[in-house]
């Protein structure tokens, strides 16, 4: 079969390797969509960094080094379940594509990307879903009803991971309470589709990017180019002087993080879901003058899968589809998907790329 192997930092290549062999263990599942994420792009220009190498060690889990096929954000068809399990062929699926021990106290705790051992489908070997098919662990297969539009629930882990974060700001009810999303990427659509899901109505977006202001429309209260505008400002002027409840930080910028801060009201809270491209000072006194308070979340646990794919299932991210923005083919994905995303495209929200002829 085909898949995209990553070798070293801009080294990925689309191959011939070996299907994974149908086992009583797995479900095989043929892609059909797989998104292209901020991480892989991050592995892509400066890896490896997550995935394992012989010099660091083979993962405990897989087995595996890099090269290593890419691909969590996926979506498909089964095409092999076990005789014993509930699946059947030809059932459209979203995987969880988290792998962990199940015996560890994070585990045990529905706090998996804390396991002693973790990874991921897509970085840490044993397949991948920029591939034509992968093996998976039953118990990682969301069954989606049938006429699903793959591509879109290809949305469904980017989704998971704003849904994860905005479940635990601990609010009984967003509504009524001025929220400040920095950032316009994938991640950041994903919290502002989340955030109205939980009913916020009044969200103001900050991101340079024309197109990706654009995107959001009348969704939000408001999209603030940072370049052009100061954003403290504007802030305080969409809130009667007050500041915002919360921030969700998309972006992972110092200059972000900073202004951020002072968009809070007193004893707001500031959430980061972003990997930070430097490490910030943390204003103390601003955070003690105002008791604000800083969290930050990683990945998902299986509730927040399971949570976000019943939203999902249930219309709740109306009109999530406009944000791909790009449909491409695996032979594609170096110059179409990988390189473009590197070149800083403003125009490309999510680019999704399919194994089958499109």
């Amino acid at each position: 079969m085909r898949a995209a192997r990553f070798y070293s930092a801009r080294d990925l290549r689309v191959e011939q390797i070996d299907a994974p062999a149908a086992t009583e263990d797995s479900v095989l599942v043929e892609v059909e969509w797989c998104g292209i994420c901020g991480s892989d792009l991050h592995e892509y220009t400066t890896g490896p960094f997550v995935c394992p190498t012989k010099e660091r060690g083979a993962h405990p889990l897989t087995g595996g080094v890099i090269p290593v096929t890419f691909g969590h954000e996926f979506t498909g068809r089964i095409a092999h379940a076990p005789a014993e399990s509930d699946f059947k062929s030809g059932q459209l699926v979203v995987v969880d594509p988290r792998l962990n021990c199940y015996d560890c106290r994070a585990c045990h705790e529905d706090a998996a990307q804390f396991c002693k051992t973790p990874g991921f489908l897509g970085f840490s070997g044993g397949g991948g879903g920029l591939s034509e098919v992968v093996a998976v662990d039953p118990r990682k297969i969301h069954v989606l009803p049938d006429g699903t539009d793959l591509a879109a629930a290809a949305l469904i882990e980017p989704l998971a991971v704003a849904w994860h974060a905005i479940r635990q700001l601990g609010s009984d009810s967003f509504a009524g309470k001025p929220i400040l999303v920095i950032g316009g990427g994938p991640v950041g659509v994903a919290a502002v589709f989340v955030l109205r899901a939980f009913g916020a109505d009044t969200i103001i977006v900050s991101e340079p990017a024309a197109a990706r202001r654009r995107f959001f429309g009348s969704m939000i209260l408001e999209s603030i180019n940072p370049v052009e505008t100061d954003v403290v400002k504007r802030v305080r002027e969409l809130t009667d002087g007050e500041g915002v409840d919360f921030v969700i930080d998309c972006a992972g910028a110092e200059r972000g993080f900073i202004s951020g801060c002072e968009c809070l009201r007193y004893r707001g809270v500031y959430a980061n879901l972003a990997l930070p491209k430097v490490d910030p000072a943390i204003p103390r006194f601003g955070f003690i003058s105002k008791e604000l308070t800083y969290k930050s979340f990683l990945a998902y646990s299986a509730q927040d899968f399971s949570e976000t794919v019943a939203a999902f299932t249930s219309g709740k991210f109306d009109g999530i589809a406009r944000m791909i923005t790009s449909r491409i083919n695996l032979e594609e994905i170096v110059q179409k998907g990988f390189e473009v995303l590197v070149g800083g495209s403003e125009e490309e929200i999510k680019i999704l790329v399919t194994p089958k002829d499109k």
